[in-house]
């Protein structure tokens, strides 16, 4: 008999995790649905980019359960938990984002929404820009794309800094406190589960630094990428501290 995933479980356990850094991650969620749902109605369509575990398709679905989803991530670990929790109403494509081919697999010529948090300041400068221009092409024209993600305000670098050291404060007296699992935590948790372990060996390759190099350029770059991209308009759909949520309609 194969191990069982309790895949509710995981989903609890990483949007703990996740809230541990980001207390307002719900609302950089309804914020980018309220946006598809103005330009896309009942049933969008929506490409999940560095989808995770499924947080946003299983939010958008949620939300409009005629709506359908292609959640795309490369992580094994992470795949493994959003093919238990989500259902035919979601197609998944495992693709490195780090490569130009990764849209070859898609389901779809076009999306109503691209929506991504959290995870493309994994990239790099030069990558990132070309991944916007990549995204403008798999758009219908109107439809939006949305990345919520660290960006900062250049005009209050002060306040800025202070923002993330208090965040930094309380969320180390979480830890200490057993309220919340860090990142590391987490990881070490996948490791003992009899049916994730495997995959986390599998991530180890694609990954095998436990460090990366964050890039976290200002809202303001990431406007002018999008510009740069040939998006028709631009701008901040959402901000929360040192975190915002730039949007592009095509």
């Amino acid at each position: 008999m194969s191990p069982y995933l309790d895949a509710a479980a995981w989903q609890e356990s990483w949007d703990r995790q996740q809230e541990a850094f980001l207390p307002d991650r719900e609302a950089r969620f309804t914020a980018m649905l309220d946006i598809v749902e103005a330009v896309a109605g009942p049933a969008p369509r929506v490409l999940d980019l560095a989808g995770g575990t499924g947080s946003i398709s299983l939010r958008t679905l949620r939300r409009f359960p005629r709506g359908t989803t292609t959640l795309v991530d490369v992580d094994p670990v992470l795949l493994t938990i959003a093919r238990a929790s989500l259902d035919d109403r979601t197609a998944i494509v495992s693709a490195d984002l780090r490569a130009p081919s990764w849209s070859a697999d898609l389901p779809h010529d076009d999306y109503d929404a691209v929506l991504s948090a959290t995870a493309l300041h994994w990239l790099d400068e030069e990558r990132l820009a070309a991944l916007y221009s990549e995204v403008g092409r798999l758009l219908r024209p109107g439809g939006v794309l949305i990345n919520a993600d660290h960006m900062p305000d250049e005009g209050l670098p002060g306040l800025s800094k202070t923002l993330r050291d208090r965040a930094r404060e309380r969320r180390d007296a979480r830890y200490a406190a057993g309220a919340a699992t860090s990142w590391p935590a987490w990881w070490e948790l996948v490791g003992r589960d009899e049916t994730l372990a495997p995959r986390y060996a599998e991530r180890q390759k694609i990954f095998p630094s436990t460090e990366h190099n964050d890039w976290v350029p200002p809202a303001t770059w990431h406007q002018a990428a999008l510009r740069d991209a040939g998006f028709a308009e631009v701008g901040l759909a959402w901000r929360g501290g040192t975190d915002a949520a730039v949007v592009g309609v095509r």
